[in-house]
């Protein structure tokens, strides 16, 4: 595996990179490729939520500087961003919708800041968990609604996979960081009804449209195929995102997990490296496939590789089988070349053949995927990061 010292100096590295996204209004904005924050582009709840919960991993690390830069997303989190008259969170600075997505950030983000002791972090998870619970939960059927207007009154006819995903991985942080284990009960519900039946219904390809009953759209987006959150077919990276995930849930709920938890794990990663992996030719994941396998967007982004450098180390560690550590080289030394950037970040995109594009995304908005591949690779599967990264382990 890879060297714990490489990995601590890669993560502080992007640590220092990220640290530029500061906006000096409030909140966390989008970097371009040099590392130079975007003025024009609104400051976003997704990227300053989960900037708060990476800068909130590293204090736990012992960066002298991670404080202050989790205590000005907590501020962003609870002023521009906060809807002070109806509650929640706006997409952005310039979108009152409010999102599943967005949401499940500021959740991840409020347990980590938590986790690190942060004034004010108590009060942001407390409203987090409760908007959540009372916008966001369906409880009749165990699942999410996807988006609502500003005032709540009006909810989108559309159900999403994605953000489904990242409640599933904000869930398990929430039942760590406050002890209530009925959030790791839906992170179990939310993979077992993504993945255990829809996905195995579709040979390891995970749907990731639905309507507002949770019917598979499998054509959703057909003529929008390069959307940079709803893109049409099959997403290659969210398999292995989900691989993992299933992993941290097994570990969670330790004695009492269902053992289909590994198998869909292997079937997952099984899945993305036969239909994704090299598959035009030219090396790494393909973005995108149809319902047929056939390559749909063949960029390669870097949160794919990130993903899948932590779904192989999850798996190695918890089978202890060869292969797993062989993919997890081969897909480090993919990043190594290709997406690590001598002048800081990853470079987010790549065309097939490895130099950078920018077809879907333009700039390096985004450190917490690759961050958290240089160390979960270090971290037990549970509890989560926002509590083991304040623990001891080697190469700091």
């Amino acid at each position: 595996m890879t060297d714990p010292t490489w990995l601590a100096a890669q993560r502080r590295a992007l640590v220092r990179f990220a640290a530029n996204s500061v906006d000096p209004a409030g909140g966390f904005g989008w970097l371009d490729a040099a590392g130079e924050r975007v003025p024009d582009k609104p400051v976003a709840t997704w990227i300053t939520a989960r900037m708060t919960h990476v800068f909130a991993l590293e204090d736990g690390l012992g960066d002298p500087d991670a404080a202050a830069l989790v205590d000005h997303g907590v501020a962003a989190l609870r002023g521009r961003l906060h809807d002070d008259e109806h509650g929640g969170w706006f997409s952005s600075v310039a979108d009152t919708t409010k999102a599943a997505y967005e949401h499940s950030f500021v959740l991840l983000a409020a347990c980590s800041a938590h986790a690190a002791g942060r004034p004010h972090a108590p009060e942001l998870l407390a409203e987090a968990l409760d908007v959540i619970e009372t916008r966001f939960w369906d409880a009749e059927i165990g699942l999410p609604f996807e988006s609502w207007d500003k005032a709540w009154t009006t909810t989108e006819a559309y159900r999403g996979a994605n953000s489904t995903m990242h409640f599933v991985e904000a869930f398990l942080a929430a039942g760590d960081v406050t002890g209530d284990k009925i959030w790791h009960e839906r992170a179990l519900g939310l993979s077992e009804r993504i993945i255990h039946v829809t996905a195995a219904a579709h040979g390891w390809r995970v749907p990731e449209h639905f309507s507002e009953d949770w019917r598979t759209d499998l054509n959703y987006n057909r003529d929008d195929q390069r959307h940079p959150f709803r893109p049409f077919g099959a997403t290659i990276g969210h398999w292995l995102e989900w691989a993992r995930l299933l992993l941290h849930v097994e570990a969670a709920l330790g004695d009492k997990a269902p053992s289909w938890l590994l198998s869909d794990a292997r079937a997952l990663f099984d899945s993305s490296v036969r239909r994704g992996w090299g598959v035009d030719g030219h090396l790494g994941f393909i973005y995108t496939v149809d319902w047929d396998d056939l390559p749909v967007v063949r960029e390669r982004m870097h949160w794919v590789m990130a993903e899948a450098i932590m779904a192989a180390s999850a798996l190695h560690r918890r089978t202890d089988e060869d292969p797993y550590a062989d993919w997890y080289a081969t897909f480090w030394e993919y990043a190594r070349k290709n997406h690590i950037d001598p002048i800081g970040g990853w470079r987010h995109e790549l065309a097939p053949n490895g130099s950078p594009s920018a077809g879907v995304w333009a700039g390096k908005p985004d450190t917490y995927h690759a961050y958290q591949a240089t160390l979960f690779p270090l971290l037990p599967l549970a509890p989560a990061a926002a509590l083991t990264s304040r623990q001891p382990f080697q190469s700091r």
